[in-house]
């Protein structure tokens, strides 16, 4: 299965997706308020029934937080392969739209093993094309952690 090259990551991506959302046309015609804290909890807008990514909308995770089987998917992802599911490696289509909207094969999916489940449980991490993108979800697409190698 060909998995996509990643190329190098844009450190200021976060802080560019925040300004553009803060500082858009809807702020400009608002008055002026308190700033609400911000949450990293998951969350979309709905705009004319199209889903828009907001900042919020994906956590971080240090890469020491993880589950071993976590480690274990990323080290195959490095490796690539041999993955134990025929699903792993497969585009990934974002249709809940919680990660940053991207072009259709920007991201892929693989297993990360659940304990006890008698299928392919509900985690996995989904990569994109640049380095060290890589996204951890433990319930099935519901929520995303950015996973941070820093720490």
């Amino acid at each position: 299965m060909r998995i996509p090259p990643r190329i190098a990551r844009i450190g200021a991506l976060g802080a560019l997706a925040s300004s553009l959302l803060l500082a858009g046309p809807a702020m400009a015609a608002t008055p002026a308020a308190p700033a609400a804290p911000v949450s990293s909890v998951a969350s979309v807008a709905s705009v004319n029934h199209t889903a828009v990514w907001s900042a919020a909308a994906v956590g971080d995770i240090c890469y020491s937080k993880l589950p071993s089987q976590a480690h274990d998917t990323l080290d195959l992802i490095k490796a690539g392969g041999p993955y134990p599911y025929p699903q792993d490696g497969t585009v990934f289509q974002n249709r809940e739209q919680v990660l940053p909207s991207q072009s259709t094969g920007y991201y892929h999916e693989f297993t990360v093993k659940t304990p006890g489940s008698e299928d392919r449980g509900a985690r996995r991490v989904v990569t994109g094309d640049k380095a060290q993108e890589d996204y951890y979800t433990a319930d099935h697409y519901a929520s995303f952690d950015l996973v941070d190698r820093g720490c």
